[in-house]
């Protein structure tokens, strides 16, 4: 898809799973479950969803997904799509690992970040080596040191090595990357979560990640059992989704299987979602 001069492509980085009940929170079962069944495990069936942006003789990567790295144990417990999906969906498009030129990260959690480096021989090493890497200075700092509670979801091996190779960009707050193309702090899943913002031929595109994982999520109360922050998720939802109705904006899901990309409409009593296709 062109927004003006700025073309912008989807990247299936593969499928996984994760449990029902922590993705929709207090939402009760005997009502997500018809909007996402769950398998035996009660997982649902998720999607790493990325995007490739061509802009300014630049190519830009818009998160990771699960990358490879993880162990077979890992690997069962989340469900993970065998085989490297993004690298793949890169190749599909015509691209090489060294030709990417930026990487942006929402936030640092496994499931955005897992394709930032990789495993050469014994080696770990960033997978996109001419790259630089963008996230929230505040989100790098807490994915050094987590907490208890949210320990689990920061990898070290997933940024450690940016780190080491001094390959990261840091930003603080709003920040544009280049002209058209914006990081916006989304706090609640985490306190330093980002979108991304193009614009560009009257249009603009929202890469929210996980304020909105799914189409599922656009109801207000529908949060996360995951999200530290769950009254803040509130609010920044509050703010956007009418943001993204009145501007007529594409939003990008960071983990709807099915509706990757979408326009929201307002229909009173509910928001409807239209698919849009990135890659026509």
């Amino acid at each position: 898809m062109h927004l003006g001069d700025i073309e912008v492509f989807f990247l299936d980085g593969g499928t996984f799973g994760l449990d029902g009940g922590s993705m929709f929170g207090v939402v009760p079962k005997v009502l997500w479950e018809k909007k996402s069944p769950p398998d035996a495990n009660n997982r649902i069936r998720m999607r790493a969803n990325s995007l490739l942006v061509r802009a300014h003789r630049k190519n830009i990567l818009v998160e990771t997904g699960n990358g490879t790295k993880m162990d077979a144990k890992l690997r069962s417990i989340y469900n993970v799509q065998d085989g490297d999906p993004l690298l793949d969906s890169l190749a599909h498009a015509g691209v090489k690992p060294e030709q990417i030129d930026l990487v942006i990260n929402t936030h640092l959690h496994f499931d955005h970040s897992g394709g930032n480096t990789r495993m050469v021989k014994t080696r770990i090493l960033p997978t996109f080596r001419r790259a630089r890497y963008v996230v929230q200075r505040g989100e790098l700092e807490h994915a050094m040191n987590p907490s208890e509670r949210d320990r689990a979801s920061y990898l070290p091996e997933n940024f450690a090595p940016i780190s080491k190779e001094g390959m990261w960009d840091l930003v603080d707050g709003e920040t544009e990357i280049l002209p058209g193309i914006s990081v916006v702090p989304i706090p609640g899943h985490n306190a330093n979560m980002q979108a991304i913002t193009i614009t560009g031929g009257g249009k603009t595109l929202a890469f929210v990640a996980d304020l909105l994982p799914t189409r599922h999520h656009i109801p207000l109360p529908w949060i996360m059992a995951y999200d530290l922050y769950p009254l803040q998720s509130l609010e920044t939802k509050r703010q956007w989704i009418p943001r993204i109705l009145a501007g007529q904006w594409i939003v990008v899901f960071g983990h709807d299987p099915d509706f990757a990309a979408a326009t929201l409409h307002d229909r009173g009593d509910k928001v409807d979602v239209e698919t849009v296709d990135l890659n026509r």
